[in-house]
């Protein structure tokens, strides 16, 4: 392994440790700081994927970076408001301590630890897979778009959740940004004991990509993009891409 490679593991592994500690608290913290808004963002995010599927059944969704379930819920929850069919969704993560609070939760789901690089299911095997605020937690990002292609079926949907950067931000969105870097980590750290890991987030937006380059990437692995919508501010932005 490149000595790249090597720094890159090891990035990856901090990332994933980091999950571990905070997995307890997780939902609660996640709760408080987005004050539930994020249920809306998730929602839209099913209901645009089943409309530009257009199917009654689907054979299986994956969740990647599941965390603790709750994107697998939203799936489940708004294919069955809308009349479509899951034969099996399957949540995939490398933590071991988000999947433990997530096979609580959800124990009907099945559970996969796995990194986003290394997703063990066959080829053309899923029709819909998501990532909802997991993306900029992939260190090798596009080996990760790569392996969302390979595991979804020919025509298959990829679906993106996920805080982006934004190079020209209103001012509504500087002030979110101060709600963001200067809040938030204070209120995460408070409920978790874990201040590191919520210093984390807004560093890692800020070091994220943006909406252009992230639709560049997906396209550069094989995706034809559908829809691309910002919510609150362009705080959360939602992705949609087709497997061409």
């Amino acid at each position: 392994m490149s000595s790249q490679g090597k720094k890159n593991n090891a990035k990856q592994e901090k990332i994933v440790e980091m999950f571990d500690d905070i997995a307890p608290t997780y939902d609660t913290a996640n709760r408080v700081m987005s004050m539930g808004v994020d249920k809306s963002w998730r929602r839209k995010a099913c209901d645009m994927a089943y409309e530009f599927s257009a199917k009654d059944s689907l054979d299986k969704i994956v969740d990647v970076a599941c965390g603790t379930g709750d994107m697998m819920e939203f799936w489940r929850d708004r294919a069955e408001k809308t009349g479509i069919a899951i034969g099996d969704i399957v949540g995939v993560d490398p933590s071991n301590g988000m999947v433990d609070v997530a096979r609580k939760k959800y124990p009907k789901f099945n559970y996969h630890i796995a990194q986003a690089t290394h997703i063990p299911l066959e080829n053309e095997n899923a029709d819909i897979l998501s990532i909802t605020y997991g993306i900029r937690n992939v260190v090798e990002r596009e080996e990760a778009l790569l392996e969302f292609n390979r595991v979804l079926k020919k025509g298959g949907l990829v679906v993106i959740l996920e805080f982006m950067k934004n190079e020209n931000p209103s001012f509504l969105s500087k002030i979110m940004n101060v709600y963001t870097n200067k809040i938030l980590p204070k209120i995460g750290g408070f409920i978790s004991k874990n201040l590191e890991a919520y210093e984390y987030l807004p560093n890692s937006i800020e070091n994220f990509s943006t909406v252009e380059n992230m639709q560049n990437e997906l396209e550069n692995a094989g995706f034809e993009m559908l829809y691309t919508k910002s919510f609150s501010m362009d705080i959360s932005t939602l992705l949609i891409a087709r497997k061409k």
